[in-house]
């Protein structure tokens, strides 16, 4: 496996080598600003007490506070966190909102939890990090595997712990406890209003061919949406493979059986497939939404797409990107495809220190009305630039945050 943070750190300097920055800024911006990890002992349901690593990584917030999910995943660690808490700092910028880049993560299959064990493991991220955290300080969200629940167990730890009241520390809460309307789709509407913005750009048909990698909260809402705008899903997967129907998949029975049977494989009217297979299928627009180092130099001379959407936090790899920009695939990146999730989280966290409670409409109309005009400046720069959208994209976010540290 390749590790995300030297992917991070290549993508990097390969948008210093279209655009040169300042050296003391590239080594700067190449290091987050500081490191935490915790040990988070949690007496389990049998009497036990096991011990679970944490993590924060707090990169760079020259533009604003820390921002960034928390991550449980079995495999998690530092490097991961590293990586996904720099591409957020570029993400914030990219979005133009107010907001740094940080992330956080616990090792851990949540799978294996029970629900009590899950709060108490929660609880104890937060008891181990309440220092570094707070509204002005380190505002984290959900990530893989981290639900409004758990924001919910968080954001009431935190503010036993000091009192803090206005709840806007955490973000993707549930909406009684604070939460913003359309926070739970928001990353897959704002995949879908980037895909607008750019996909005429690119003479792709007004109906799409689409195959999904990835199922989850992400992966699934950008299923819908796309469904629901005239395009044909043919192929989507999860962690156990994929399932194909060219005609087209109906999402909305899907997700049903989905939230029914906790799995795809096996739906009535599909044929399987595993998710390197999945990755080669022919169609208009492949979107990963699933983990890191998806589309490797290994794979991507077999990709068949006319169009990528990254919906997913570093799903392909410096060389595969070298591979499909070679065979005239683009490449919507992560840090603009998918910040909406972080767009909305902004929001919440503005809501929260107001006092105010947005409608779901005005929340999508904001984030569709910024996040297109970003698309489109990041088009037009990399054509400038004669590259890529991801080192635009790179380009873009790494001169708004040196010009904020006085570079």
């Amino acid at each position: 496996m390749q590790n995300p943070f030297e992917n991070a750190l290549s993508q990097l300097r390969r948008a210093d080598a279209v655009h040169k920055f300042p050296e003391a800024f590239m080594k700067q911006i190449s290091n987050p600003m500081r490191e935490i990890r915790i040990s988070i002992p949690v007496v389990m349901d049998d009497g036990r007490t096991e011990v679970f690593e944490g993590y924060r990584v707090e990169h760079n917030n020259a533009r604003g506070p820390f921002k960034g999910g928390i991550r449980y995943h079995h495999d998690t660690d530092i490097y991961e966190v590293k990586a996904l808490a720099l591409w957020m700092a570029l993400k914030c910028a990219v979005a133009n909102i107010p907001m740094g880049g940080g992330k956080g993560g616990i090792t851990v299959d949540p799978r294996t939890l029970s629900k009590s064990e899950l709060e108490k493991l929660s609880r104890g991220w937060v008891r181990g990090l309440a220092d570094v955290l707070g509204p002005k300080k380190d505002v984290p969200a959900p990530d893989v595997n981290t639900t409004p629940e758990i924001m919910s167990w968080m954001n009431d730890e935190f503010m036993k712990i000091t009192g803090e009241t206005t709840g806007a520390t955490f973000t993707g809460k549930p909406l009684d406890k604070g939460g913003s309307e359309g926070r739970t789709p928001a990353t897959g509407y704002g995949g879908y209003y980037v895909f607008q913005a750019i996909a005429p750009k690119y003479n792709l048909p007004l109906s799409c061919k689409v195959v999904i990698q990835g199922f989850g909260n992400v992966g699934s809402y950008a299923a819908e949406i796309f469904a629901k705008n005239g395009h044909k899903i043919i192929a989507v997967s999860d962690s156990r493979g994929g399932i194909m129907n060219p005609e087209g998949i109906d999402i909305p029975a899907l997700m049903d059986y989905h939230k029914q049977n906790k799995k795809i494989t096996d739906f009535p009217g599909t044929s399987s497939m595993t998710n390197n297979e999945l990755l080669n299928i022919e169609c208009d627009v492949l979107i990963p939404a699933a983990l890191e180092n998806q589309i490797t130099s290994e794979n991507a001379g077999k990709i068949n797409t006319k169009i990528i959407l990254e919906l997913a936090n570093g799903p392909t790899t410096p060389e595969a990107d070298d591979i499909l920009f070679g065979k005239g695939i683009p490449v919507i990146p992560d840090i603009l495809a998918n910040s909406g999730g972080v767009t909305v989280s902004t929001y919440e966290w503005e809501q929260n220190l107001k006092g105010e409670h947005w409608s779901e409409a005005d929340v999508l109309t904001r984030m569709n009305n910024e996040i297109s005009a970003e698309a489109n400046a990041i088009y037009d720069r990399a054509g400038v630039a004669k590259t890529d959208l991801r080192r635009a994209a790179f380009i873009l976010a790494m001169e708004r945050i040196s010009k904020a540290m006085g570079y």
